[in-house]
């Protein structure tokens, strides 16, 4: 923090300004955001910082989540180019490039080549997070569970809901059911009965789905969010499967 370092060092902010301007032009640091830079690597006996620092430094609270936190579990092979950040602040005070679509406007910023797309979540929502070490850095980041619920919430930030299915299979042996299922009811009875479609096609015992099943729910929900409402209508969970059936067999 450029302000903070100037007070400790007792220089006058008028000074501060122009020397950053100058470094910044020079290209010896990378302005984060207002006030905050970071040493451009090109310096002697600099290591480069990991974006997902870059993203916690951006916005405060904030979870790297979605199809990033998928790919730091393990849960995919695909390397998302856009890091995803969960947070419960407002996000159009973040400066965002014109050359982005309409629907990135105010959500994103591109630092270094880097685009950080933002979620904005209820603060009631903001659970199901950790701490994890990245490098040297202590960084947070939605734990598994809560990284599929947000596949099941929306596919939107995850590549296509066929990614979300993917991880479900490659990810299940190692996942806490009662954590996701709790964690599913926090959200809405939608994104329940499409966790309790997936279990079942996991092959979880029906003592388990009971709880699932049980979740009242008026009138069919689609299994992708993003996707048609057309389908075959799964009458145990209420949910039109708008996918291509392939995917699951």
């Amino acid at each position: 923090d450029a302000l903070e370092v100037a007070s400790y060092c007792r220089v006058a902010d008028s000074y501060v300004v122009e020397s950053l301007h100058h470094l910044s032009n020079d290209g010896w640091i990378t302005r984060i955001k207002r006030g905050l830079y970071k040493i451009s690597t090109s310096f002697p006996g600099m290591t480069p910082v990991h974006e997902f620092e870059i993203a916690m430094a951006l916005v405060n609270p904030a979870a790297i989540s979605h199809w990033s936190a998928m790919h730091f579990h393990g849960m995919t092979e695909q390397i998302p180019r856009i890091v995803y950040v969960t947070t419960t602040q407002p996000i159009n005070i973040l400066r965002s490039s014109k050359k982005l679509r309409k629907t990135q406007r105010n959500h994103s910023r591109k630092i270094n080549g880097v685009l950080y797309q933002f979620i904005r979540i209820k603060p009631e929502r903001f659970f199901g997070i950790k701490d994890y070490w990245v490098g040297e850095a202590k960084v947070t980041i939605t734990d598994p569970e809560r990284t599929l619920i947000d596949g099941l919430v929306s596919s939107r930030y995850f590549g296509d809901w066929a990614e979300v299915y993917s991880a479900f299979e490659l990810q299940f042996s190692r996942l806490d059911l009662n954590k996701m299922i709790e964690y599913s009811t926090r959200f809405s009875a939608a994104v329940a009965k499409r966790l309790g479609w997936i279990l079942e096609k996991m092959g979880v015992k029906n003592s388990i789905l009971q709880k699932l099943e049980n979740i009242p729910i008026k009138g069919y929900r689609v299994l992708d969010s993003t996707g048609p409402r057309r389908g075959h209508c799964n009458k145990r969970w209420m949910i039109q499967e708008n996918f291509p059936v392939e995917v699951v067999r």
